[in-house]
């Protein structure tokens, strides 16, 4: 096996309207790094991706990200009032659902229509976090 010696991993996210979606990003706590009119660098918690002003349908609607957070249904309050403005349409949230897999998982659109897993994870599904 090879060992790659990584010591990050960094997810690239597309974005139809690139300054909105930086705005809802930065609305939903993601420090903005750094910036050009190409790429931006987010940091959420230890993690870090990059946004970029590139948009297929296809290829947005098909990329998710999971992150791991203490309270799913105060994340869908919060959001569902931040998205009530229409300010960042057409983003959406949908309430809290349990998984088979032992989260609870508030689901969130981006308005490029990347899908993000909000999952709040029980005590008897630590490990899965990746905590």
């Amino acid at each position: 096996m090879i060992d790659l010696h990584a010591s990050d991993l960094r997810g690239f996210v597309p974005a139809r309207d690139f300054a909105l979606s930086k705005a809802f990003y930065r609305a939903l706590g993601c420090a903005l790094e750094w910036s050009d009119e190409g790429l931006a660098l987010f940091r959420l918690g230890t993690s870090r991706f990059y946004l970029q002003p590139y948009y297929v349908k296809d290829w947005a609607e098909n990329s998710m990200l999971h992150i791991s957070v203490q309270d799913a249904a105060r994340c869908h309050a919060d959001i569902a009032d931040l998205l009530e403005s229409g300010r960042f349409a057409p983003a959406r949230v949908a309430p809290p659902k349990h998984e088979p897999y032992g989260a609870l998982v508030t689901y969130v659109w981006d308005p490029s229509g990347v899908l993000l897993h909000l999952a709040q994870w029980d005590s008897s599904s630590g490990s899965r976090s990746g905590q």
